[in-house]
């Protein structure tokens, strides 16, 4: 993944922590990077082990800190650094969520050797909308409920989500039913 992602796990726990609390979080997990340049790819494994870290020092579950990073992504960082292409994600929640499969691909263009998940939507009905999610990365589906929930937040829209499924056959798959309320 690249450095911005660590980058944000590290402001997610700053800002909400502390700096203490983030060199707990760097030793647990056996991280010795003084800091990560944003536009560089870094091993996978590092954002895990400080995920994992986060965990036992915040005494969270793994779940409950990609839940927390997933909001902090949209809400903080997705705002920071990409405000305008977020705004052009859509006019509402519904717009974004419906253009989410093509997001990644102007992402690419800032950073080319990105590995990027895959979105499909469906309109279910006028207020359902079905949102498959393919990685060949294991055990993000709660940080992309944290997303979600962070893009709800963004445009100020109640919505709900159940996670319908998931299959691991050599890609990630998981269902949700988003309800537009």
């Amino acid at each position: 993944m690249y450095g911005i992602v660590n980058q944000a796990i590290k402001g997610l726990i700053t800002e909400n922590y502390g700096v203490e609390t983030w060199e707990k979080v760097k030793a647990k997990g056996k991280v010795n990077t003084p800091f990560f340049l944003s536009d560089q790819p870094y091993d996978d494994d590092i954002t895990y082990r400080l995920v994992g870290s986060c965990s036992e020092v915040l005494e969270l579950s793994p779940e409950q800190v990609l839940f927390a990073f997933g909001e902090y992504w949209v809400l903080k960082t997705g705002q920071e650094k990409y405000g305008e292409l977020m705004k052009s994600g859509g006019r509402d929640f519904r717009d974004f969520m419906k253009n989410l499969p093509n997001f990644h691909s102007r992402i690419m263009l800032v950073y080319p050797k990105l590995s990027p998940p895959e979105f499909k939507v469906e309109e279910f009905d006028q207020n359902t909308l079905l949102l498959h999610y393919y990685s060949g990365r294991h055990g993000l589906t709660h940080f992309v409920i944290g997303l979600i929930h962070g893009l709800a937040k963004m445009y100020d829209e109640k919505m709900e989500l159940k996670h319908l499924s998931n299959e691991h056959n050599g890609h990630w798959h998981d269902l949700f039913e988003i309800k537009i309320n």
